[in-house]
């Protein structure tokens, strides 16, 4: 889980800024701001699943359950 995570994080935030400048310059701005949602629930499923991953750890190391 070390750096790959940041490198990850930052790869979709770039890739969602492209989208996003490409669509409004395109006078889509309904569907860049859809893409920037899309993008930003990506990063927080992401990050979900490592918080999910540091309780389970918590719980088993105090052995809670």
């Amino acid at each position: 889980m070390g750096i790959d995570i940041i490198f990850k994080i930052a790869a979709v935030g770039i890739i969602t800024a492209i989208v996003n400048q490409l669509l409004k310059k395109a006078d889509k701005d309904e569907i860049a701001t859809l893409c920037t949602l899309a993008g930003l629930i990506i990063v927080i499923l992401m990050v979900a699943s490592m918080i999910s991953e540091l309780f389970s750890t918590i719980r088993s190391l105090f052995n809670v359950f």
